[in-house]
């Protein structure tokens, strides 16, 4: 008998089979980041398994703490604050952090950038916005914006932007770094199987408690409750970047509210955007650089990574995949 468990994560539903074993599922929703966090992890019993989720828990919020651009406290707001004037001295894991987000900036021609922060906020979605703001305005809003202003020192372990006003953020790839490490912290605690869920940007390892794969289920965004087709997840991740939410129309196109940090101007043509690797912190983080790039230029990129796959649905509602990705859409 199959019984059905999961979440709803932009168009993937996650599912389950179980059956009468000796493991259990305990699962906790609980809003970390500024965002729900779904918690399952596979444990022997109840109590055991709540211990596991307290710890993922805390692991989320030492990683919160120390990236959180709102926290005055966190390393990257000593960044921000000390822009244009000196470097600051950081933890290696931030700093690994930082030197990972320039890799990927590099790789996908800027359209991925952390410094996106230091944007002027010009475009709003909350309904107010009657017209698109001048080009003039648009320019100016990412002049600070820049990766290659980032300034990194190995062997002192600091981090310097160059000019006053620039600041990071890790709203494109924090909560994906966070699940990674979470899953990392159970694995060490022998912890045999879960998933993190932060908020769309998920990761599993190990099995469901009846020692099946846990399975994804791609769905069209413009028909949730059809399934295309089932993918396994082992020991792997996935994010996904949607427009069907936030966004604003002129003259007959879609703007979503994830913005171009090259450019300033919003993205258009992709309506979801799914990535599938190993790390969620790659998944996370590439999702929003081809919601940038666009279809053709995002397909071309993904299918030249390796261990990297994508599905994606574009503004007329067709699917498109990498190469490495198979499925029956027939299923």
């Amino acid at each position: 008998m199959k019984l059905f468990f999961g979440f709803l994560i932009g168009f993937l539903t996650l599912t389950g089979y179980a059956q009468e074993r000796e493991y259990i599922k305990v699962k906790k929703t609980v809003k970390l980041m500024g965002s729900p966090f779904n918690i399952t992890v596979v444990a022997t019993n109840e109590e055991i398994g709540s211990i596991n989720i307290q710890q993922a828990i805390a692991e989320i919020t030492r990683i919160e703490n120390l990236i959180s651009s709102w926290n005055s406290k966190s390393e990257t707001s000593l960044i921000n604050k000390n822009a244009g004037i000196k470097p600051v001295k950081v933890s290696r894991e931030l700093f690994k952090l930082i030197e990972r987000s320039i890799q990927i900036s590099e790789i996908t021609d800027g359209a991925f950038d952390i410094t996106y922060a230091s944007m002027d906020d010009i475009w709003k979605y909350d309904g107010t916005m009657q017209e698109m703001p001048s080009d003039a305005e648009i320019k100016k809003s990412v002049a600070k914006v820049g990766y290659k202003k980032i300034v990194l020192d190995e062997k002192n372990s600091t981090v310097f932007l160059k000019e006053k006003g620039m600041k990071i953020s890790f709203g494109a790839i924090g909560k994906g770094y966070a699940a990674d490490k979470a899953k990392e912290l159970l694995v060490s605690k022998q912890v045999v199987g879960g998933i993190i869920d932060a908020a769309g940007d998920l990761t599993t390892w190990g099995t469901d408690a009846n020692d099946k794969k846990w399975i994804i289920g791609v769905v069209n965004p413009q028909s949730k409750n059809k399934i295309v087709s089932w993918l396994p997840m082992v020991e792997s991740s996935v994010a996904t970047s949607g427009n069907y939410e936030k966004y604003v129309v002129f003259n007959s196109t879609k703007y979503s509210h994830i913005i171009d940090p090259r450019s300033g101007y919003p993205s258009s043509g992709i309506q979801q955007a799914s990535i599938f690797a190993k790390s969620a912190e790659l998944c996370d983080a590439l999702a929003t650089a081809v919601f940038i790039l666009g279809k053709d230029d995002g397909l071309t990129l993904i299918n030249q990574l390796g261990g990297v796959e994508m599905v994606l649905f574009d503004d007329n509602h067709e699917m498109y995949k990498t190469n490495g990705l198979f499925f029956d859409e027939n299923n």
